[in-house]
């Protein structure tokens, strides 16, 4: 079976994320979306509110699930039987900082990296774009399902 990992905080899951997690999907029997525990970092969302807006926006897609994981990012792809990670690039600025942890994922398990660039519609969105967006009162609809952006209106009005 080939299975891929798709890792990331997903603070919140854009829609920028749904095209890499569903353009993989086409690629691998199976695609692991991997939700950091990041005990150093808080989050706006916690990780089990990530992951269940992420398990409701990826439903359509059979062969795709969604786990949380802290530690090195190659131990979940082990545990996973994973052998390939799965990383969208918005830009070329992207790419120096993900080509160092490509090469050292490879060094240390054996697990490869597959590039992804970003559809041009999504080049430009990051999850922390939104989040400011959205605490100014800005239209984010574009850019998040419409689960994500209700859950996100309703946590800044708090």
């Amino acid at each position: 079976m080939r299975r891929a990992v798709c890792p990331g905080s997903f603070d919140p899951v854009t829609n920028g994320h749904l095209d890499i997690i569903g353009r993989a999907s086409r690629l691998f029997d199976e695609v692991i979306v991997g939700v950091l525990v990041n005990q150093s970092k808080q989050g706006l969302f916690t990780v089990e509110e990530r992951i269940d807006m992420l398990r409701e926006v990826t439903g359509s897609y059979e062969n795709v699930r969604v786990e949380s994981f802290r530690g090195l990012l190659v131990d979940f792809c082990r545990a996973q039987h994973a052998s390939v990670l799965i990383k969208g690039l918005r830009a070329v600025s992207d790419f120096d900082y993900e080509l160092q942890m490509a090469q050292m994922n490879i060094g240390l398990a054996g697990v490869e990296t597959l590039f992804m660039p970003t559809n041009p519609l999504y080049s430009f969105l990051s999850s922390s774009l939104v989040k400011d967006v959205a605490k100014w009162g800005g239209d984010i609809s574009a850019h998040v399902p419409d689960v994500v952006r209700d859950e996100l209106v309703a946590r800044l009005r708090r």
